[in-house]
């Protein structure tokens, strides 16, 4: 089904008479008002879980470095880490948002119950980490920068929610114009 960006401003008040109706009740997109009703909740926990992104992009860019953030948290929506892009900083191009936090999560028995969050669209090395240590989802604050790798995620059955955060595609974008360079160089083109 294309890309999942429900919020609770689109609903309306008929759902509260919803709950004990048929499927025959149907919202948009064909939905059941129930079923739109727990995306739009879902798209609430989704926001929360950026929030921790975000603030680790912050700090990045506070440090003098990308501000891309990241986090992973459990299927109870507990986080189990963080990090933020530290190429800059410490001079290493592997040190993207997504590896940050997923070093700091440590070693984990499986990744199929973790959702990575970030605030961008991963890139292909990134997209590669998800896909390789099966990652159930991945929700990216934004995609207007930057797609990378989320299409190839979703066609291998990786749940992929892209929030469209305007806070997420503002930092960046006002990054990326003030460091096109750095930019580049962290996206792998000259």
């Amino acid at each position: 089904m294309g890309m999942e960006r429900y919020g609770v401003r689109g609903l309306s008040l008929e759902i509260e008479g919803a709950f004990g109706a048929s499927t025959q009740n149907l919202g948009p997109d064909g939905l059941t008002w129930r079923r739109l009703y727990n995306r739009a909740v879902a798209a609430l926990d989704h926001s929360a879980m950026l929030a921790v992104a975000l603030a680790e992009a912050r700090k990045g860019l506070a440090e003098g470095g990308i501000p891309i953030g990241a986090a992973i948290f459990d299927a109870s929506g507990k986080l189990v880490s963080f990090g933020h892009n530290r190429r800059v900083q410490n001079n290493d191009p592997s040190m993207h948002g997504e590896t940050d936090a997923f070093r700091n999560a440590g070693r984990q028995r499986s990744y199929r119950n973790l959702t990575m969050v970030t605030t961008l669209a991963p890139c292909w090395y990134c997209s590669g980490l998800v896909r390789q240590f099966g990652f159930g989802s991945l929700v990216v604050g934004e995609s207007r920068n930057f797609q990378g790798g989320m299409e190839w995620l979703r066609s291998l059955g990786v749940r992929v929610v892209d929030l469209d955060s305007s806070e997420c595609a503002s930092l960046l974008g006002e990054y990326i114009r003030r460091n096109p360079e750095v930019w580049n160089e962290d996206i792998g083109e000259e």
